[in-house]
C-alpha cells in the first residue's frame, strides 16, 4: 500500500544482543510449558478443513505437529556467518539456545523466515519498492518473549525492516480465496505504513485496487472517523486499510491485548471477513463477515502473490510491529477452523518476561536444602552441591535471568563439557551464551532445553557437597526446585 504519511528515517533496530533478550527470573519460574511437541498445529488444523496453508512462517514454533526443519536463519555481524534454528522436537518450540550461544559476545540479524509448508515461500530481507528504500533485518534479539514457557524470540519491525518472496509456489493469484492470520503484539504499534502479512505485489510496487490481499496490524486509520485509538485489524487489499465493508467501519473497536491474533480471509469474488482476538485467551471477535468493497477493482480480487511480513505491497516501510507467527492458507478457511487455530495460539501461551529474580534456589526434596555454589567461588568448574540454605548469599544468591541462564559469582550454572548423559556434573562456568548454561522452569523442574534433561540431586542425596548433575526427566522430588 502506498503511505500518505511522510516516511520516517530509517532506522535499524541494533540493539546489544545481551541487553536486549534479558530473560527475567520471575517470568521463567512461574511461566510451565509443555517440553513435548504439539499433537496438532495450525497448518494440521487448516488441511484437516481442506484449506492447506501455502505459506506457514514463525520463529517461535513449528506451526505442524510433525515439522521439524529449520525456523529462521540469523547471521552474526561479527564474521558473517550464518546459522539456521530450529525446534528443539518435531511439532515444538523454537531451539533459543543456539541463537544464544552462536550469537554471544556480538549481534545477529535474521536474515531468513523459513516456509514450514513445503511449498519453499521463503522471506528474505526485502529489496527497494515503489515507496521504500531496500529493507533491513530484524536484531534477532530484540523480541525476547515466552512460548510453552521456552524462552523463544519474535520478528521485531521497526521503521526500515521488512522482509519478501516475489517468486512464491502455491499462493492465491486473481481471484482465488484465501486465508490469512497473524499473532502480533498489540502495544508494539504505531501509524506507519504498514505492518503487513500475507499477499502483495510481484513487482514491489502499487498496481491498483485489489492486488493485494494482507492482514495488517496498527494505529492507521485509513478511512476515518475509526472507533477508538487502535491498533485495529484491518484489511490490506491496496491503496486503502479496510476495518470492514468499504473501508470505514465503526463496529471495528480493535484489539489492545498483549498478544493479538489478526486474521483476515477473503473468497476473491464476492465476500471477505476481518477477525480479532486475544492470542493469550478466549475467541475471535467477527469485526467484519460481508461484501467486498464497492469501489473498481476489488470485486473479483487482482491478486498477484508474493508474499511480504512489515511492509506494504510497494515497500512502504515506516511501520512498528512484532511478529510470532503467521500463515496463508488456500481457499476460504471455515469459521470452525478459524475458531479451532485460535484455540491452538492460546495454547502456546505467548507471555513476555518479567524481571531477573535473585534469591535461594531451594530443593524439593528437602525445602532446608539450597542450591549451593561451593565456597561461593568464582573459578571455572566449581561444583554446583546441595548444602543446607544458610544464608550465604555469596553461595546460595542466584539470580535467574530472563535469558534462560542461573548466575551467582558473575559466572553461570553450566552442564560440564556440555555431555547430556546421566550422572553429568553441574558446574560453576565463566558465561558464555552456550546451550549447556540454558534453563527453562517445567512444571517445577529446572530442565536443559537442548537435551530435554533436568537438574538432579542424585539418589535424593541431601548431605552437604553433594555434587548436582544432569539426569533424565522423571517428575522425582529431587528434580523440584523452588525459584525465587
Amino acid at each position: 500500500m502506498v503511505s500518505g504519511l511522510v516516511l520516517r528515517h530509517l532506522r535499524k533496530a541494533v540493539l546489544a544482543a545481551g541487553a536486549a533478550a534479558a530473560l527475567t527470573a520471575s517470568a521463567l519460574a512461574a511461566v510451565p510449558g509443555p517440553a513435548q511437541a504439539a499433537t496438532s498445529g495450525p497448518c494440521d488444523i487448516y488441511a484437516a478443513a481442506g484449506t492447506p496453508c501455502v505459506a506457514a512462517h514463525s520463529t517461535t514454533r513449528a506451526l505442524y505437529a510433525a515439522y521439524d526443519g529449520p525456523l529462521y536463519q540469523v547471521k552474526r555481524a561479527s564474521d558473517g556467518a550464518t546459522t539456521d534454528i530450529d525446534p528443539l522436537t518435531a511439532g515444538g518450540y523454537a531451539n533459543a539456545a543456539t541463537q544464544t550461544s552462536f550469537c554471544a559476545g556480538t549481534s545477529c540479524t535474521i536474515t531468513e523466515i523459513f516456509d514450514q509448508s513445503g511449498h519453499g515461500n521463503n522471506l528474505t530481507i526485502g529489496p527497494a519498492g515503489g515507496n521504500g528504500a531496500a529493507d533491513v533485518g530484524a536484531n534477532a534479539a530484540a523480541l525476547p518473549v515466552l512460548a510453552g514457557g521456552h524462552l523463544v524470540y519474535g520478528v521485531y519491525v521497526s521503521p526500515g525492516v521488512g522482509y519478501r518472496d516475489d517468486s512464491t509456489s502455491g499462493v492465491a493469484t486473481g481471484s482465488e480465496p484465501q486465508g490469512a492470520y497473524m499473532v502480533a503484539a498489540g502495544t508494539h504499534v504505531n501509524s506507519g505504513c504498514c505492518f503487513d502479512y500475507g499477499n502483495a505485489e510481484t513487482n514491489n510496487d502499487d498496481n491498483g485496487n485489489g492486488h493485494m490481499d494482507a492482514v495488517y496490524f496498527g494505529k492507521l486509520c485509513w478511512f476515518t472517523p475509526c472507533t477508538g485509538s487502535g491498533p485495529w485489524v484491518q484489511a490490506d487489499l491496496e491503496n486503502g486499510l479496510f476495518s470492514g465493508g468499504n473501508g470505514n467501519n465503526p463496529a471495528n473497536d480493535g484489539n489492545s491485548s498483549a498478544f493479538v491474533t489478526a486474521l483476515v480471509k477473503n473468497n476473491g469474488t464476492t465476500t471477505y471477513a476481518i477477525k480479532g482476538g486475544n492470542a493469550d485467551s478466549g475467541g475471535l471477535t467477527t469485526w467484519y463477515s460481508g461484501a467486498l468493497p464497492t469501489t473498481s477493482g476489488y470485486a473479483p480480487m487482482h491478486q498477484e502473490g508474493a508474499i511480504i511480513l512489515g511492509t506494504g505491497g510497494d515497500n512502504s516501510n515506516s511501520d512498528d510491529g512484532s511478529f510470532f507467527e503467521g500463515v496463508l492458507t488456500s481457499g476460504y478457511p471455515t469459521d470452525a477452523a478459524d475458531n479451532s487455530v485460535q484455540a491452538d495460539i492460546v495454547s502456546v501461551g505467548y507471555a513476555v518476561p518479567g524481571n531477573p529474580a535473585t534469591g535461594i534456589v531451594a530443593a524439593g526434596d528437602s525445602n532446608t536444602a539450597c542450591m549451593d555454589n561451593n565456597n561461593a567461588s568464582g573459578t571455572d568448574g566449581n561444583k554446583v552441591q546441595m548444602w543446607a540454605c544458610d544464608g550465604n548469599t555469596g553461595a546460595q544468591n542466584w539470580t535467574v535471568e530472563s535469558n534462560g541462564t542461573i548466575q551467582i559469582d558473575g559466572g553461570c550454572l553450566d552442564i560440564t563439557g556440555a555431555k547430556y548423559t546421566n550422572g553429568t556434573l553441574i558446574e560453576w562456568w565463566t558465561c558464555n551464551g552456550g546451550a549447556n548454561q540454558q534453563w527453562a522452569a517445567e512444571s517445577g523442574q529446572l530442565v536443559n532445553p537442548t537435551s530435554g534433561m533436568c537438574l538432579d540431586d542424585p539418589g535424593f542425596n541431601k548431605t552437604n557437597g553433594t555434587q548436582l548433575i544432569l539426569y533424565t526427566c522423571n517428575g522425582g522430588a529431587n528434580q523440584q526446585w523452588s525459584l525465587p
